[in-house]
């Protein structure tokens, strides 16, 4: 673990920055070797986290860029290590020849994640905090952005650590009362831990119950866009993106098969499907797409409903808002650049949620958006970082919180300590998996696989 790492940690891209990033304890001597400052002193000399102005070169002396270094001494840095990243111009080659210099002194690639499992093996983040962080980097809203930020902030393990601490403290007592019964051990109010474990795992089962709306964050909802042919859904779709990705014609049936994108709307990410139109159809092709039509929309946690505003609501219409009642959808009233002839009183009566927009201009995209954003927001705890957006955690902590309230159930039976202490140390390991405190190698391996190189 202690041997000398570096990547790329801006990615394998061109921009207009590109950051190669050292950390271990050969970190400073390496990066003095390619780097000339301009002040004439070593980086080994120089400040913790000051930029230093100068050149960097190849083991040959060349110059390749001219850049900004700076240095992070442990155990202060990122990593817990001595860091050093060198900001260079964004040129792929110019980072690409400074990696391969780093490489001939004996540092090694680093593995994707390697920099973040450093952090979390000397003690700089915990393992929660150290999985938000690859949240934070794919998040996809500035909702998802802020509860990933807050969770490295130490949300999530600021309310597991209350709880572990709890049921590791009653371990303590009652593993004193079972292994050293001869010693004066102060005795225990049990109706008072009872009541102290019942409200840890209400806390505990709270925080696991954020998990449907975390997902939603990490994951995005899943959207489909249904309709009888004709009435413009394609162009919704077409809307939303800025451009046009599905074809639209004015000769129904034109859509045959689901197509699925993403799009920002209301603050959350939605993976919207564009689906066939809905009706009764001889054409097989276009009979295997309205099956497929209506799997998505039993599939799908919002429904866009779109109508013709321009005519009068049909039998095919109908069938369609009867699939459509009972679920979280809008009514979309498109062609709204026309004469109105649909029954809005009808719709109204029968959905919540009903805005007239026009696919062709955007009028209306606005009221969808607010929709969207009431209809998911509404009741929803804030996005601060008390939200868990990862499964494996989500799980972790309802099985603690059953544990507790086991241990609760058997200390109010009067059961003997050695049950009780069964429970709390399940519950003990359920929290040190979330946190790290108990984790086996192969869950820390595929923690950490999916983070990119450099991070």
């Amino acid at each position: 673990m202690y041997d000398t790492i570096a990547a790329i940690s801006t990615g394998p891209v061109t921009g207009a920055i590109g950051i190669v990033r050292l950390s271990g304890t050969a970190a400073v001597a390496a990066a003095d070797r390619l780097f000339r400052a301009d002040n004439g002193r070593a980086l080994a000399d120089a400040p913790a986290r000051s930029m230093i102005g100068g050149a960097l070169c190849d083991l040959s002396g060349r110059v390749l860029d001219r850049i900004l270094a700076v240095v992070f001494r442990a155990p202060k840095s990122y990593t817990g290590e001595n860091i050093v990243e060198f900001h260079c111009h964004g040129a792929l080659p110019v980072l690409q020849e400074a990696l391969r210099s780093l490489y001939d002194l004996g540092v090694r690639p680093a593995r994707p994640g390697e920099f973040t499992k450093r952090a979390f093996l000397h003690g700089r983040m915990d393992l929660a905090q150290a999985e938000a962080v690859i949240d934070l980097i794919t998040a996809q809203t500035a909702d998802a952005a802020r509860n990933a930020a807050g969770q490295i902030g130490g949300a999530i393990s600021r309310e597991i650590e209350a709880a572990y601490t709890l049921a590791a403290d009653l371990c303590a007592q009652f593993r004193a009362e079972v292994d050293f019964p001869e010693e004066d051990v102060p005795p225990l109010s049990l109706p008072e831990a009872a009541v102290s474990l019942r409200a840890a795992a209400a806390r505990l089962t709270a925080l696991a119950d954020t998990y449907a709306r975390g997902r939603i964050l990490r994951e995005g909802v899943r959207c489909a866009i249904i309709g009888r042919p004709n009435v413009g859904k394609s162009s919704l779709l077409n809307a939303l993106l800025g451009f046009d990705r599905a074809i639209v014609t004015d000769r129904p049936g034109t859509t045959r098969d689901t197509l699925e994108e993403s799009v920002r709307l209301g603050g959350l990410w939605l993976r919207v499907s564009d689906t066939a139109g809905l009706r009764e159809t001889r054409d097989e092709t276009e009979r295997l797409g309205v099956a497929r039509a209506r799997l998505a929309a039993q599939s799908a946690q919002l429904l866009f409903l779109v109508l013709d505003g321009s005519a009068p609501i049909t039998d095919e219409d109908r069938a369609v808002m009867d699939q459509a009642r009972g679920l979280p959808a809008i009514v979309v009233i498109n062609k709204s650049d026309l004469p109105a002839r649909i029954e809005t009183d009808v719709l109204e009566a029968a959905f919540l949620h009903v805005c007239r927009v026009c696919a062709v201009n955007g009028d209306g995209l606005a009221q969808l958006d607010s929709l969207v954003r009431r209809l998911f927001e509404s009741g929803a705890p804030p996005c601060d970082g008390g939200l868990l957006t990862n499964a494996r955690h989500a799980e972790a902590v309802a099985r603690a919180a059953a544990a507790l309230v086991s241990a609760a159930d058997a200390l109010a039976g009067g059961i003997t300590p050695d049950v009780v202490l069964t429970e709390l140390e399940a519950g003990l390991d359920a929290l040190g998996e979330v946190t790290g405190r108990c984790i086996s190698e192969d869950i820390m391996h595929r923690v950490f696989e999916r983070f990119c190189v450099g991070k």
